[in-house]
């Protein structure tokens, strides 16, 4: 287990923290919420794993090429007569932001806040997608052009798959004399700057701009597109993929080939870093005056790559104006891209979204909690629209009876919070001899359970503290009650909650069980 842990730590922060466990030593992760963001960490005290912010204060100004992405849906339900082709009944037609619009909505998806310079022209496509980046929230500094053509790829889609792409565009080298300005406006508002290089003319002079950045001490990442990585002299991180890499370097035969020519592509260009994306095989940080860093592909089913270099240098980009380090960031942006590979086009991840994937690799998703991590993690829930139940009790002998009413309180939402009563909290309830099992017991086999989501224990008689601090969308509590008289109803209806009583097993209680045992 212990090894799996630091194999996924790995992959994930790109760090080697095998100093940070010791093998037979007791690892227990939490979750506290720290300036920013949620760390993940080792409540041992051997260090720190993972943070994952919340991007609320990143800012980052996108410079680039911006595109509309439309899909038309349909059937193909027969053959043509006029050629040996499909015929498709469009049923649905949906458009997206693509290209740097696509890496501003990743950005602003994520939590962070995004400025867009672009171009577009006076169309139909120009409007659509001004709109759709007005109603996500992206500030918009966009230079529209008369009698320009919006990009706009069109593909044709039955089933999930494409059966036909067709591109409408002009490319026109744009004057950097019309970008300067926007962009001398937007940097003492930003943390850092994408230059997103699809090759359809915003970046035909790109040393204006870089320079621009540097001279406010902003970080320049670049998503170049089969150019000569010279004309990125002077920024901070360029993310070629492997295609792009090899128009960069030629051929390599070894990956020590690969990385020493990288090193000597950072050193000429007085780069920091490069980030190589290399699809089914992971992604490689090659940084300057260090060893390489790998981090292998996300295993998952993939739909559909578009945008997944979108989603790389967006996700990039916001962790290190979040205040993240490289190599931290990096681990990010290979999360999310492994995220977005399994859904169908183009599209964004968000915030909430990236840190249960993160949460999920290292089992935060269940199991026993603080009160701290809970509400974290509740929160986290509530974020993406799921419903909290709670209940309470003792659960010292752990029976039918209870497990029946577990199931029916988990059936009242999506995620069950069970507290339970501490040994002392048990004693004043029950009196002496009571517990039977110690709370570190009653606890694991709660956990153990797969209708229990999270378990946590309290110490005081009730848990009125807990409902306050966790506010669940639904209270549950078993017995002959009205709903007035269980306790923490008024606490839970204060906030909107709901407080419903389920009806328990008759002659099926831990005190029954106890009493008929010691009469043996």
């Amino acid at each position: 287990m212990l090894g799996g842990l630091i194999t996924v730590m790995k992959f994930i922060t790109g760090l080697d923290i095998t100093s940070f466990c010791l093998v037979g030593v007791k690892t227990s992760l939490a979750l506290t919420r720290g300036i920013g963001g949620y760390d993940i960490i080792d409540t041992t005290g051997k260090g720190k794993y993972m943070k994952v912010p919340r991007f609320d204060e990143a800012r980052v100004l996108v410079i680039g090429d911006a595109m509309l992405d439309r899909y038309w849906h349909g059937d193909a339900r027969r053959m043509s007569a006029e050629a040996p082709i499909p015929v498709i009944e469009i049923n649905e037609i949906e458009d997206r932001p693509g290209a740097a619009a696509n890496v501003a909505l990743n950005i602003t998806t994520l939590g962070a806040q995004a400025t867009l310079i672009a171009v577009i022209g006076d169309d139909e496509a120009g409007g659509i997608l001004k709109s759709k980046l007005g109603a996500a929230g992206i500030t918009c500094q966009l230079i529209e052009i008369e009698k320009f053509t919006t990009t706009t790829k069109l593909r044709i889609v039955s089933r999930n798959q494409q059966l036909i792409r067709a591109d409408f565009e002009d490319i026109t080298d744009i004057d950097s004399a019309r970008i300067i300005p926007r962009v001398i406006k937007s940097l003492g508002d930003v943390d850092c700057v994408v230059l997103s290089d699809y090759d359809k003319g915003v970046l035909s002079d790109v040393q204006p701009i870089i320079k621009a950045a540097v001279a406010e001490n902003r970080p320049v990442m670049v998503d170049p597109k089969f150019k000569e990585l010279k004309v990125y002299q002077g920024a901070t991180i360029i993310k070629p993929n492997l295609g792009e890499l090899e128009h960069a370097i030629g051929l390599w035969s070894s990956e020590a080939e690969m990385v020493r020519r990288c090193q000597q592509l950072i050193a000429d260009l007085g780069l920091e870093a490069m980030l190589v994306t290399r699809s089914a095989e992971g992604m490689t940080l090659i940084r300057k005056d260090s060893e390489e860093v790998h981090f292998p592909a996300r295993k998952r089913e993939v739909f559909d790559v578009s945008g997944a270099g979108d989603t790389v240098i967006s996700t990039l980009a916001a962790a290190l104006a979040a205040g993240e380090t490289l190599l931290d960031a990096t681990g990010l942006a290979n999360v999310a891209a492994g995220l977005v590979v399994g859904h169908f086009g183009i599209t964004s991840i968000s915030g909430p979204e990236l840190r249960l994937e993160v949460a999920n690799e290292l089992g935060f998703d269940k199991g026993i909690m603080s009160a701290e991590q809970l509400e974290i993690a509740a929160e986290e829930a509530r974020s993406r629209g799921q419903k909290i139940v709670f209940t309470n009790g003792c659960f010292d002998i752990l029976h039918a009876g209870h497990v029946d009413y577990l199931i029916e309180a988990k059936a009242q939402g999506d995620l069950l919070i069970v507290a339970v009563n501490g040994d002392n909290s048990v004693r004043r309830l029950k009196g002496e001899g009571r517990p039977i099992n110690p709370i570190e017991r009653r606890m694991t086999m709660l956990a153990g359970l797969e209708v229990v989501d999270w378990v946590v224990a309290f110490e005081e008689d009730t848990p009125s503290s807990l409902l306050a601090q966790l506010k669940p969308d639904v209270l549950v509590k078993g017995g002959d009650y009205s709903v007035e008289q269980v306790v923490g109803a008024d606490i839970v209806q204060a906030y909107g909650g709901e407080v419903k009583v389920l009806k328990l097993i008759e002659d099926c209680s831990t005190s029954a069980l106890v009493q008929k045992i010691r009469e043996l």
